[in-house]
């Protein structure tokens, strides 16, 4: 399945042209000193050369499965939930009550928490599968996600934050890509995370939420834009 999707990423992405280049862009900073990562099979869109340069930067790389109902590293100063296919398995994250717990006690002693594509669906608080069927999500964001109405969101972007957090800064400026199907069916007004952009610097208004240390949005963040 990931393979198939990977390579309709690539060509979908080559087909919807191209992104002003910088010819060096400096990194994305690590979201803390140690981060906890989701990493199973629901949270596998993930860019290595992110997580490499991460650690040249100093920071900690922590593996965890919500799928095997672990939490996050309770240690750990930062949590990333990366892309993946959460829709495939909503069923069993719904009912993984130590995963919830864990998350829910990281939000609560402040640890940073960052969620995109797949894990900003997890966030959320209901993800709809494409059959229909409604799963309670971890809740930490005013946010309902659905498969059941397909609908593809992609291209290159360009975001600029809109407040402080642990991606910088506001006003900093990052790029990466958007590739999902789901569609929002609900999302609290007010709390953006980022101002969006396509890759010819289009705006296309507010992308992601916000809430205390508690962030993410459907961007697969590359790095700081040059």
């Amino acid at each position: 399945m990931a393979a198939h999707i990977d390579l309709e990423l690539l060509q979908a992405l080559a087909s919807s042209g191209p992104m002003k280049a910088a010819p060096r862009t400096p990194p994305l900073p690590p979201l803390g000193q140690r981060i906890a990562l989701a990493s199973d099979d629901a949270f596998s869109f993930v860019y290595a050369a992110l997580l490499r340069s991460w650690r040249r930067q100093g920071a900690e790389i922590l593996p965890f499965s919500p799928l095997a109902d672990q939490g996050p590293d309770p240690d750990s100063d930062a949590i990333y939930l990366p892309g993946g296919y959460p829709e495939l398995h909503a069923g069993s994250l719904a009912q993984n009550h130590g995963f919830r717990t864990a998350m829910h006690d990281a939000a609560a002693r402040g640890a940073v928490i960052y969620g995109e594509c797949g894990g900003y669906m997890t966030l959320g608080r209901t993800l709809t599968d494409a059959a229909g069927t409604t799963h309670t999500m971890l809740g930490l964001l005013p946010l309902k996600t659905s498969f059941a109405d397909r609908k593809l969101h992609l291209g290159y972007r360009r975001a600029i934050t809109r407040a402080d957090s642990a991606l910088g800064r506001a006003g900093t400026r990052l790029r990466g890509h958007e590739f999902h199907y789901a569609s929002i069916i609900a999302e609290a007004a007010g709390m953006p995370l980022f101002d969006s952009f396509d890759g010819q610097s289009t705006a296309l208004g507010p992308a992601g939420l916000i809430q205390a240390n508690v962030s993410g949005s459907f961007l697969h963040l590359i790095d700081l834009e040059g």
